[in-house]
């Protein structure tokens, strides 16, 4: 057995873990001979499904606030306490579970550098596990990522740790190479992988929306935030763009607040749905790909996950990103508007009057059954996977996952966009 462990980067939302855990399940779906050990922050891990063969091991929770700042999230300790704890609980598991390969998420050296110790302590020669560093298309702007990357000594980390940086994203849309002024030496240990499809739903568009109570061919809108810690802005402004309009002309709609939201956004959220006959609200989806493909238009934020949702889906969307204490969202939303992917509303316009005016335009196109054009670069979870079993040296049941080579930093060459049929 080849023994992989996977380091989950999780301080906000959801999007970390549910990226990882879409990895962890295609590893051990590729090839009988791999158990995965995913150590992970998250409270939420729990509420997804495990696959057989991923085992996890929870740490001590860390929160980050919209403004970047890191602390205890349940336990009555200091930042420096929590983190020391985390990183001896790290090193532990490392040295018990004993991997082949190591696969980090988005920080060489963990949050507020928990990975250091573990790293230092890795056996030299042959002993010495693989490492991998996993990052998504997009960290942050240029100057924020590129500052905190030679500050932190992120790309000499890449040069004395890492083996390989899977990037699941597409250079075409965005180079981080270029970018974030990779070093050559960084540079050369970069390979995209495309950006990660998802599996379908495990109900059809029909039972979910039986189950909504919404009848053919009535439009159905879902509202989704992710996490929903920051999410009560849009989902407000859509409550109130629906109270804005005259009952008949109100579109169905479903709002998803998230599991992360505070209670008291909650009931300020259900007490502005009470007058509202056309809609229905839930705390948590665990199958939101069967919501979505339910959905006629999705509303929601930016997270890269849910994008890949909408790609995979080839779902009309209007995103109004998030802009704090990153520019990912935003930037990611712009790059695929101006492929004309989806529909991007920047949350400084946002209002009732400007959210109903864009969803009123996606609504249109719908009736006029314009076709929505998809990115094509969406192999993620099947060319990390090869990336991966081919550092271990070892055979995958999956046939199809051949990878492509990434044109050089400065090719100006655009992804493949073709209608849907």
């Amino acid at each position: 057995m080849k023994r992989i462990l996977i380091y989950s980067h999780d301080t906000f939302g959801l999007g970390n873990i549910r990226r990882m855990l879409e990895v962890a399940r295609h590893l051990v779906e590729s090839s009988p001979e791999v158990s995965v050990l995913i150590i992970t922050g998250s409270p939420m891990l729990h509420a997804f499904r495990i696959p057989p063969g991923v085992d996890y091991l929870k740490l001590p929770c860390l929160s980050r606030n919209v403004e970047g700042h890191y602390g205890a999230r349940f336990l009555e300790l200091s930042l420096a306490a929590t983190v020391r704890l985390r990183a001896n609980v790290i090193r532990s598991a490392i040295a018990d579970f004993a991997p082949d390969l190591i696969l980090v998420d988005k920080k060489p050296f963990g949050v507020e550098d928990e990975l250091c110790g573990a790293l230092s302590a890795l056996p030299a020669g042959v002993q010495r596990p693989k490492l991998v560093l996993l990052l998504r298309d997009i960290l942050d702007s240029p100057e924020a990522t590129t500052r905190i990357w030679q500050k932190n000594g992120y790309f000499d980390a890449i040069s004395a740790y890492y083996d390989q940086v899977l990037v699941v994203g597409c250079p075409e849309v965005f180079d981080l190479r270029r970018e974030y002024a990779f070093p050559p030496f960084t540079a050369a240990k970069v390979e995209f992988c495309g950006y990660i499809s998802r599996q379908p739903g495990r109900q059809t568009r029909a039972e979910v929306r039986r189950t909504l109570g919404v009848n053919e061919p009535e439009p159905l809108v879902v509202v989704t935030t992710g996490g929903g810690e920051d999410g009560y802005e849009l989902i407000e402004a859509a409550l109130r763009a629906m109270l804005s309009q005259p009952p008949q002309s109100r579109p169905r709609m479903h709002i998803v607040c998230g599991p992360e939201m505070a209670e008291e956004k909650r009931r300020a959220i259900a007490a502005l749905a009470r007058p509202l006959t056309k809609l229905s609200v839930q705390d948590f989806h665990d199958d939101m790909m069967s919501l979505m493909g339910a959905a006629d238009v999705v509303v929601a934020m930016g997270g890269y996950n849910t994008v890949c949702e909408l790609l995979t889906l080839r779902k009309r969307a209007l995103l109004v990103p998030r802009v704090k204490p990153g520019q990912e969202q935003c930037i990611r939303a712009e790059r695929m508007a101006a492929l004309g992917l989806l529909r991007m509303l920047h949350p400084d316009q946002l209002t009732p009057a400007t959210l109903m005016s864009a969803l009123r335009a996606e609504l249109d196109a719908l009736a006029r059954h314009e076709r929505v054009p998809h990115l094509r670069t969406l192999q993620g979870l099947d060319r990390v996977t090869a990336a991966i079993f081919d550092l271990l040296e070892l055979k995958s049941v999956v046939h199809d996952a051949k990878r492509v080579a990434a044109p050089r930093p400065h090719a100006a060459h655009m992804p493949e966009i073709r209608s849907a049929a």
